[in-house]
C-alpha cells in the first residue's frame, strides 16, 4: 500500500511516499511544496492543496498520514497550519483517499520508541527504518516520511489487533 505522509506547513509542506507490504517499508520518492510569502494565503493553500492532490493521483496512493497541531508556541503560525490541514482534508476527501492525524508524539512513539525524542532521532531512525544512505532533506520532507512510517506502524499493529477498519 501507498501511503503518502505530510508535515503540513504554510510556506514549506513536506511530503513523502513510502510503500508498506508485509511489515517492510520501502521510500518511494519525497520533497516539499514550497509557497511565496508574497502570495494571498489563500493561494498559497491552494497551491499546497492541488499539489498534495497531484503527486496523491500519480502515485495512486491509498492513505495520507498527517502530522497534526498539537501545541502550537506561535498561535499565528498555527493558524496558518490548521488552514493548510483543512485544504490538505478537502483534497483527499475529492479523492476519496483516506486521512489520519497523528500528534507530534505519537509520531516519535511510533518511530523511534520514545514520545520525546529529539527531531535527529526521529530523522536517523527514519533513515534506518527505510533503509536510506542519509537523512532525507530537507527537514520538511524527513518529517512527512515519519509520518507515513508511522501510519504503517500503527496500522500494522492495529490491524493485527482486529481494529483497523
Amino acid at each position: 500500500m501507498l501511503v503518502l505522509g505530510i508535515d503540513p506547513g504554510i510556506a514549506n509542506t513536506g511530503w513523502g511516499i513510502v510503500d508498506f507490504a508485509g511489515q517492510r517499508f520501502q521510500p518511494v520518492c519525497y520533497g516539499v511544496i514550497n509557497t511565496d510569502p508574497d502570495d494571498r494565503l489563500d493561494h498559497r493553500i491552494a497551491v499546497i492543496a492541488e499539489s498534495v492532490s497531484q503527486i496523491a493521483q500519480k502515485y495512486e496512493v491509498k492513505q495520507i498520514s498527517m502530522e497534526d497541531i498539537f501545541f502550537a508556541k506561535n498561535e499565528v503560525s498555527a493558524i496558518g497550519v490548521a488552514k493548510v490541514i483543512g485544504g490538505i482534508c478537502y483534497a483527499a476527501y475529492k479523492l476519496e483517499v483516506p486521512v489520519t492525524m497523528f500528534t507530534p508524539m505519537q509520531i516519535k512513539i511510533a518511530i523511534t520508541g520514545y514520545g520525546k525524542a529529539e527531531k535527529k532521532q526521529v530523522q536517523e531512525m527514519c533513515r534506518i527504518l527505510l533503509k536510506l544512505d542519509k537523512i532525507p532533506r530537507p527537514d520538511h520532507a524527513a518529517d512527512a516520511l515519519a509520518a507515513a512510517v508511522c501510519f504503517c506502524n500503527t496500522s500494522s499493529t492495529t490491524g493485527k489487533l482486529g481494529f483497523l477498519r
